[in-house]
């Protein structure tokens, strides 16, 4: 028998204003029993309540969601319900990696005259959840100090040197997405700054803008280093409520900062392929990232598997008799808060994840993903959060084991090309470590794209902000550049650049154009290689 727990539950109803809320209405005519725990939005049809929107409510300190809608058929805007079942779906996988449970969602159709069965669900749903428990997810009101803190603008300005600007223009004509036409430049923007503009609206707008790819960075002739300049802006001016400008609703965000709840017990590890072997006792620990949630977030539209990064990594590992410990309870490494502006919860996930792994007593910790490497190796340390392990990112591991010979690689029919990771190519100055191992592989031929190595191309987004038609625009270029080099496969090392480039060609009019298969380089290397 399930434990009910008492007490009270927040429960969100967001009710459809066409059919069921004519059978809520009349519950609420008869005075019906409707549990106190409910609290009912009214919305336009269950078709606009996104996965964003959906998860924001959970965030927000929601036990239990209910999207009630119209029977597949009666939807007043034909597609309303089919729209809101893919919805619920995805965020129900969600919640289930993220140690919600699934439970705490569902989906129900009602017909105007079906008031009985509403009043039946709502209150089976409210004892469901409350046999559930309060959810996990502890709401925390975003720390707002007002108006910009002039001093600590001035020790961001002294700390990045930005004084030392000579205005020569190379970070502008080098940026990607002043090269896509935006009328966006790093100069003017730092000049406004120092000016006092900070709370100007093309400051506050533009300031999001950044893709902190580092190419401005890699361009200046006085080392100024615009994209952590920028980060820590975003920090200053984000603490007095601007909006960060999130893309996909702020869905990301909103996930990242869940995980910053200590009592939740994440399950992201839940769907590991049985071939797969991991030894909780072992000194070394793969650590995952997000791939699991951008696949359910993403899978439907743009059809990209990332997790497989993630299993082939583990995959090469074990090939080389390394069976890895897995962190159950593993959460985002912050890297997108941090470049975000919230450096608050960055912290508290960092602080989370560095006690397991310290906990777990593991002397190195290996990645496949850029950004986790950098946020592991560089970031936590620099925030006061210290790792008892050294951080290698995977191909580093590769090239040593691959180096010592006796493994060989079969045949690949495909000429390729890379896109270079900014993390790791331009931050980490690693740009030729995938080259290296890409030697090793028995291809059609490699061909660089025109702008490669430390001068490559970003994606086109970072940490989830700012994402527009100039963003869209770099994109096209670079898939373009990519089929220039005539290869039949562009080779990636991060699964972001998957999910942005892979967007980008889903435009109807462009499509076919800049069309290219893509594959991880991790991925790439584990289907081929085999002991000689």
């Amino acid at each position: 028998m399930q434990k009910v727990i008492m007490g009270n539950f927040n429960i969100i109803l967001f009710l459809c204003n066409w059919g069921p809320h004519t059978a809520f209405q009349t519950l609420q005519d008869q005075r019906a029993d409707i549990p106190p725990d409910v609290k009912m939005i009214r919305i336009p049809c269950t078709g606009r309540i996104s996965k964003s929107l959906l998860f924001k409510a959970f965030e927000k300190g929601a036990d239990g969601v209910a999207l009630v809608g119209c029977k597949p058929g009666t939807c007043r805007y034909g597609s309303g319900t089919l729209t809101a079942q893919n919805n619920i779906e995805d965020t129900r996988n969600i919640l289930e990696y993220l140690g919600l449970g699934k439970e705490r969602l569902r989906l129900m159709t009602f017909l105007p005259d079906e008031s009985d069965e509403l009043l039946t669900f709502l209150q089976e749903f409210t004892a469901d959840i409350k046999a559930l428990g309060k959810s996990p997810v502890v709401t925390r009101a975003k720390e707002l100090i007002g108006p910009i803190d002039k001093q600590a603008l001035a020790e961001i300005i002294s700390r990045h040197d930005i004084y030392a600007c000579q205005d020569c223009g190379k970070c502008t004509s080098s940026c990607p997405l002043a090269l896509a036409g935006k009328p966006f430049s790093p100069r003017a923007l730092a000049t406004s700054i120092i000016a006092g503009d900070i709370e100007s609206p093309s400051v506050q707008k533009h300031v999001w803008s950044c893709l902190t790819c580092g190419l401005c960075y890699d361009r200046c002739p006085s080392a100024v280093n615009f994209p952590e300049f920028i980060r820590d802006i975003r920090t200053l001016i984000s603490k007095t409520g601007v909006d960060s400008l999130p893309a996909h609703g702020g869905f990301f965000h909103s996930l990242m900062r869940s995980m910053t709840s200590p009592d939740l017990k994440t399950r992201r590890w839940s769907h590991l392929p049985a071939d797969i072997r991991t030894d909780a006792q072992s000194k070394v620990l793969f650590f995952g990232g997000c791939a699991p949630y951008f696949d359910v977030f993403f899978g439907r539209h743009l059809g990209i598997e990332t997790t497989n990064i993630i299993f082939d990594g583990l995959r090469l590992l074990n090939f080389f008799d390394i069976q890895p410990a897995v962190l159950d309870n593993e959460r985002c490494c912050g890297h997108d808060l941090l470049w975000s502006g919230d450096q608050d919860n960055f912290k508290k996930l960092a602080t989370l994840n560095a006690d397991m792994i310290n906990q777990l007593g593991v002397e190195e910790i290996i990645t496949a993903c850029p950004e986790c490497y950098r946020t592991l190796s560089h970031d936590y340390p620099e925030n006061g959060i210290k790792l008892n392990a050294t951080v290698t990112h995977l191909y580093d591991f590769l090239e040593t084991e691959i180096d010592k010979g006796a493994v060989n690689f079969k045949k690949i029919d495909k000429r390729i090309t890379f896109q270079d990771p900014c993390r790791l190519s331009r931050f980490e100055d690693k740009a030729d470590l995938p080259r290296r191992l890409i030697k090793h592989l028995k291809t059609a031929g490699f061909q660089e794209m025109r702008h490669n190595k430390s001068a490559s191309i970003c994606c086109g987004n970072c940490a989830w902000t700012g994402c527009d038609s100039y963003s869209k625009a770099l994109q096209t270029n670079r898939l373009r550049e990519a089929r220039e080099t005539g290869s039949d496969l562009l080779v990636t090392a991060c699964p972001k650049c998957q999910i942005h480039l892979k967007c980008a060609m889903e435009d109807p009019f462009l499509g076919k154009d800049i069309e290219m298969e893509m594959m991880d380089l991790t991925t790439l290397i584990a289907r081929t290689i085999f002991w000689e």
